[in-house]
């Protein structure tokens, strides 16, 4: 189970609410994680020399070419992927539902059902002459 009671602490101290559910704590980490790959991506994309001199602290070396065409090919090839994926979904969802039943054997058994329930409901009585001569006003 992920404890986010650091996200309740965050929120509360914004909003002033002290009770938060648990999707309420998974949308704001959701949303903060989104946030930084977003700045993380910008600030990449557009001071490429500023990602290389971070990562040249840990030992890796690269040129301005290879961190910008990583920057772009990364998401690309994340949507080409995600995009195949929701295809073969698609496809497989297709593939393994049966086909629907013809609308004329629909007809044929609702038509049958209503023949089958009046078949069933009991006939009224018949009232004999004196009952008769008594309904009559």
């Amino acid at each position: 189970m992920v404890n986010f009671k650091w996200i309740k602490i965050i929120t509360w101290r914004i909003s002033g609410e002290t009770v938060m559910s648990k999707d309420q704590a998974i949308g704001g980490a959701i949303f903060i994680v989104c946030l930084l790959v977003a700045v993380f991506y910008i600030v990449t994309l557009f001071l490429p020399d500023l990602f290389i001199d971070i990562i040249g602290y840990i030992g890796l070396t690269t040129t301005v070419a290879d961190v910008k065409f990583w920057i772009i090919a990364i998401p690309v090839f994340v949507a080409f992927i995600a995009v195949l994926f929701i295809g073969a979904w698609i496809g497989w969802t297709m593939a393994t539902t049966p086909p629907p039943k013809p609308i004329e054997e629909i007809t044929t058994e609702i038509e049958e059902q209503k023949e089958e329930m009046k078949a069933e409901e009991p006939a009224e009585p018949k009232m004999s002459e004196a009952e008769e001569k008594k309904r009559k006003p």
